[in-house]
């Protein structure tokens, strides 16, 4: 089976969330989301899982009025949250088959 990753373009990115391309540059400098292509800014190409995180990142920024850094924290938390999530539910659906 084939993972298909879908990928937005900066230029999409911005255009569709309303967001100025200097936000994007700031979350991926603080870490919080990496394009997946594209060598220079304008040609940056983000998966749609890390378009989620950028959105996030830029509601935290603007409507906590928290700084960068703190923002990266929390998204990192966040991030580390939904994979103990994921690994719980897994768990526990093989927990359920080896009890029927």
């Amino acid at each position: 089976m084939t993972d298909v990753a879908l990928r937005m373009s900066l230029h999409e990115l911005c255009q569709y969330d309303g967001l100025d391309e200097q936000l994007v540059v700031e979350v991926v400098e603080h870490g919080i989301a990496q394009p997946i292509a594209g060598k220079s800014v304008v040609d940056w190409e983000f998966e749609t899982a890390s378009v989620f995180w950028v959105r996030k990142a830029v509601r935290l920024h603007s409507d906590l009025e928290i700084d960068w850094v703190a923002v990266a924290i929390v998204i990192d938390l966040l991030k580390r949250n939904a994979e103990l999530e994921k690994q719980n539910q897994h768990f526990e659906q093989q927990l359920r088959r080896l009890l029927e």
